[in-house]
């Protein structure tokens, strides 16, 4: 299981919808840059155990961005506002665009 730092992101935007435990584990997995096995000791939890819910947190959160998008459109959102900042009329309208979708 190797880290795809994708999922910091999505933990930001999904992170709330995700049980207790697999919103800590997953944290301390990819925010906090623990082992499998450091969790494991600190939770007092086996490493599979560890493993097996940070891999369900990460297939739900897949799940709710295929179907949501919620991720990808914030931050293409911030991306946009950087742009907007300095007066791009074109990402201002882009963001306009996004809105409406939400």
């Amino acid at each position: 299981m190797g880290k795809n730092l994708e999922f910091s992101a999505l933990l930001d935007v999904y992170g709330r919808f995700l049980s207790q435990k697999q919103k800590s584990l997953t944290e301390h997995y990819y925010n906090e840059d623990l082992s499998l096995s450091e969790i494991a000791e600190n939770e007092g939890i086996t490493r599979q155990g560890v493993s097996d819910n940070i891999r369900r947190a990460e297939n739900k959160m897949l799940s709710w961005e295929k179907e949501c998008g919620f991720c990808q459109s914030f931050l293409r959102l911030k991306e946009l506002s950087e742009k907007a900042e300095t007066g791009d009329k074109k990402a201002v309208n882009e963001i306009l665009k996004i809105i409406e979708t939400l």
